[in-house]
């Protein structure tokens, strides 16, 4: 876990393309570079000229991975990449993705974004009929249950896949002559379509088809499987649960404000996050900062709300992502200043209100609320643009216990003391609901973070695989 950031983390992006004629292996790699705040782990690419799969993958962010004569190397009409941050398997490797094997028709690569919650009971009774694992990640059982449904179509096989496999899931599965997108039947991690001339993307936000100038077509239905090969697009449509459960952090945290999913504009929501805080919370101060850069838009929205002026109070190192040399026990207030520092003067004599978009583990709210207040703000307030994360998350993110969570063992009113805030405000579910114009009845979002009621069932505790080495 890392000093300075109290976040969650999200599990990882994929992008592929079907392109004939264009240099894939660059446009993976500059897609991959948009979706690079879903994961900095590791990085890989696979690419397919018809006659195999070439891949090369290693750990670190894009640019430490891939270079000019790797990304020459890449020649095909066909690319798919993975950017990885773990939250089952180990940090390793062995497990960074696309994963890339052989088996009866020919040659596979798969990428995966999500959590599978029936992992431990798959790879159980999988190695239990002969199968053989090297690595710790939830895909590897994902490529043997296609190898073993071995169907004429591998549409077919996906299809028996999806009976076998519970939880969130977006894949991209690439052949020798086709690219494959599949999104699980809640459709809780995103994953959308993009045109480009003759070529088509499939990518976990509408971001990364910016990137490389294509047009954004849809969002992959929760449930479909979409296969675009030298005949177009096509699609299956036979999964679909009752009700959507798209995962409501990608809105909160998760997802860069520039990206469209499910119809919703992540920036407009952030910001309408704000306006609903503002009518929750009304408190006298002189000014609005924000939390960089996940908490811009909700300050925003909170600033014209409440007619309250928004100015930069902390200004972030750019030069810092969102991994980093882990400090010791001594260093971690100084890792906290490394990413963020106060503008004094902005701050001097004020009564602040700060704008963030959650607490999870309460590790660097209390530092950032002493660096405001050491900087010379009378007062600091502070509110939360999202409701307490009080439960744990089993389809994706890195918090799968319940004694990380701040607000699963403290009241709001024992948080504010602890992080020494004068004054603490959660947005309510009502109200954050409200920020995509719908009700408590309407909700088509996984929220099983705030309120427990997990749409998919998660693993009982002490049902922990013998595999799961994490």
């Amino acid at each position: 876990m890392s000093y300075i950031t109290d976040k969650p983390k999200e599990e990882c992006g994929i992008f592929g393309i079907y392109g004939p004629g264009l240099d894939v292996a660059r446009l993976t790699y500059y897609g991959l570079y948009a979706l690079q705040h879903r994961g900095q782990e590791s990085s890989g690419i696979a690419v397919t000229d018809g006659q195999g799969i070439r891949l090369h993958k290693n750990m670190g962010l894009v640019p430490e991975v891939f270079s000019e004569d790797i990304l020459a190397r890449l020649n095909g009409n066909m690319a798919m990449g993975h950017v990885r941050y773990s939250t089952t398997g180990s940090s390793l490797v062995v497990n960074a993705q696309p994963m890339v094997c052989y088996y009866a028709k020919g040659m596979v690569a798969l990428a995966h974004n999500g959590n599978l919650t029936n992992i431990a009971e798959l790879r159980n009774t999988l190695a239990a009929n002969g199968s053989v694992f090297q690595t710790t990640n939830d895909s590897e059982a994902i490529v043997h249950l296609i190898a073993r449904y071995n169907q004429n179509k591998i549409e077919d096989a996906l299809l028996k896949c999806m009976l076998d496999i519970k939880g969130a899931y977006s894949l991209l599965v690439m052949t020798e002559d086709k690219l494959i997108g599949v999104r699980d039947p809640y459709g809780v991690r995103p994953l959308c379509i993009g045109k480009m001339g003759g070529a088509y993307i499939l990518a976990s936000e509408s971001c990364a088809l910016d990137t490389i100038g294509a047009e954004f077509i849809r969002d992959v239905e929760p449930g479909e499987i979409v296969t675009i090969d030298k005949n177009g697009i096509s699609s299956i449509k036979k999964m679909a649960a009752k009700s959507q459960a798209t995962c409501i952090f990608e809105f909160i945290y998760f997802a860069r404000p520039d990206s469209i999913i499910d119809g919703f504009q992540v920036n407009q929501v952030r910001r309408e996050m704000g306006r609903q805080l503002a009518i929750e919370y009304p408190v006298d101060v002189d000014l609005v900062i924000s939390v960089p850069d996940s908490g811009n838009a909700a300050a925003r929205g909170y600033a014209e709300e409440s007619g309250i002026p928004f100015d930069e109070g902390l200004m972030k190192n750019r030069y810092i992502g969102r991994t980093f040399i882990q400090p010791n026990q001594e260093m971690r207030e100084l890792a906290v200043r490394l990413k963020l520092n106060p503008i004094r003067n902005v701050l001097r004599g004020k009564r602040v209100l700060m704008i963030d978009d959650s607490i999870v583990r309460g590790t660097t709210s209390g530092k950032m609320v002493a660096m405001v207040k050491e900087a010379g703000a009378s007062e600091v307030h502070m509110c939360i643009s999202s409701p307490p994360y009080i439960y744990p998350c089993y389809y994706g993110t890195d918090t799968s216990a319940s004694k990380e969570l701040i607000a699963a063992r403290m009241s709001i009113e024992e948080i504010r003391k602890f992080i020494g805030a004068d004054g603490l405000h959660y947005l309510s579910q009502e109200g954050l609901l409200k920020a995509f114009n719908k009700e408590l009845s309407q909700c088509t979002f996984c929220t099983a973070c705030f309120d427990g009621n997990y749409p998919i069932e998660v693993p009982a505790l002490g049902s922990e695989s013998k595999f799961m080495l994490e």
